[in-house]
């Protein structure tokens, strides 16, 4: 799979998703990542429209905090049922 990077202000973050936000763990991750770095990106899809967030809402919610513009990102499919 291949990384992008994305602008953070180009993926929407689905509702249910946003509501298991741990603001919290969050301010940990910034933490650890201003450190570390990043070592997983995360994963959107393409909806035809925009990117849509599938996985690493922490990391992305870090990423702000740090005053990030863009993210590592897998583009992943959307499954077929």
């Amino acid at each position: 799979m291949q990384i992008h990077q994305v602008k953070l202000e180009s993926i929407y973050i689905p509702a249910e998703r946003r509501k298991t936000l741990d603001p919290a763990k969050a301010q940990a991750l910034a933490g650890d990542i201003l450190e570390n770095g990043m070592k997983t990106p995360i994963q959107v899809r393409f909806d035809g429209k925009r990117l849509i967030l599938i996985e690493g809402l922490h990391r992305l919610e870090a990423s702000r905090l740090l005053g990030e513009v863009t993210i590592s990102a897998y583009l992943v499919q959307a499954r077929k049922h």
